[in-house]
């Protein structure tokens, strides 16, 4: 059995979610891979600035990139040809609770009547978004929810592509890590990975038993430390393992630095390791380093922040050292 230390699957994460190193410019669908949180004002675009070279300020707003709730009832940027994947994909396979959400999603597109309306005035917006009929456009200052087109992808493809998503993105995972990031129920997770079990390998990650892809193991084994500074966002954070453990992906936001507090929930990232957290109000980047920070790093720290595509805002930063 493979075995993966806490480096090696964070080595491997960065690699994957392409934050080892950015993607071209413009590539902004790929780094939709596996969904961008959008909770806290421009997060997904902060994202996307992380992951790609030369983001731009409307790049949450590229043609190929669409809103909605997705996955536990929060709003993420997605790729819009997989909109069918991590909304169908979440639906439950009880027929009982899927009929339900079905005739929920019929009364909202009843009270739609084919309009925009402010997303806080339909009751049960986020749960009926899993039938894949509705998408959402948060711009930081308001949420407007319409109906959308149904997508056409057979639902248990659909289920089995975004299980494969989560491993590839948080691998070494676990169903249970699976079922909380997806907000399915533990049975379905177990059923999903059932289903997947001729794509999957089991490796010892730090002594649990965890899942990768199979098509994953080279990668795993051989991603190297990522080299730099990027400033992540909180959601982002997963990737250095959010449950309990510190392992695996899970609810709440771990602190990975007790500089981390209400204004600084991000994190600042220097070579692969959480370097200390930041904040940001406006235009105005405020990062706390948990040591001293070398002229050059300091240097990058300064560039990542100021180059961040705030619509409308020209970014300063403050950098606070021991």
């Amino acid at each position: 059995m493979l075995r993966v230390s806490r480096a090696q699957a964070v080595n491997y994460r960065l690699t994957v979610n392409n934050l080892s190193g950015r993607l071209p410019a413009g590539s902004y669908v790929a780094a939709a891979y596996a969904g961008l949180q959008d909770t806290a004002p421009r997060d997904a675009l902060l994202g996307l600035h992380a992951r790609v070279a030369a983001c731009e300020p409307s790049a949450w707003e590229h043609p190929g990139l669409i809103q909605t709730y997705s996955p536990r009832r929060a709003v993420y940027v997605l790729p819009a040809d997989d909109f069918g994947v991590f909304t169908i994909g979440r639906l439950p396979r009880d027929p009982v609770a899927r009929q339900a959400l079905e005739d929920r999603a019929e009364q909202a597109c009843s009270q739609l009547a084919s309009q925009p309306r402010p997303a806080p005035g339909m009751p049960a917006h986020r749960d009926v978004c899993a039938t894949g009929r509705f998408a959402v456009r948060w711009t930081t200052s308001s949420i407007a929810i319409w109906e959308h087109p149904r997508p056409s992808i057979d639902t248990e493809a659909a289920r089995l592509e975004l299980c494969r998503r989560h491993v590839h993105a948080f691998g070494p995972t676990t169903r249970a890590a699976f079922a909380w990031w997806a907000g399915v129920s533990s049975r379905d997770a177990r059923h999903t990975f059932d289903a997947l079990a001729a794509e999957l390998m089991t490796v010892d990650y730090e002594g649990r038993q965890a899942l990768i892809l199979a098509a994953d193991e080279t990668t795993m084994r051989t991603a190297q430390p990522m080299r730099g500074v990027r400033l992540l966002v909180a959601s982002d954070l997963r990737i250095f393992g959010q449950d309990q453990a510190g392992l695996f992906v899970g609810p709440g936001l771990r602190r990975h630095t007790p500089l981390a507090d209400t204004f600084h929930p991000n994190g600042l990232m220097i070579n692969g390791s959480i370097g200390g957290s930041w904040g940001r109000r406006a235009g105005r980047v405020s990062v706390k380093a948990s040591g001293p920070v070398r002229a050059a790093i300091r240097a990058a720290i300064r560039d990542e922040a100021e180059s961040m595509p705030i619509p409308g805002e020209t970014v300063t930063m403050s950098l606070a050292e021991p």
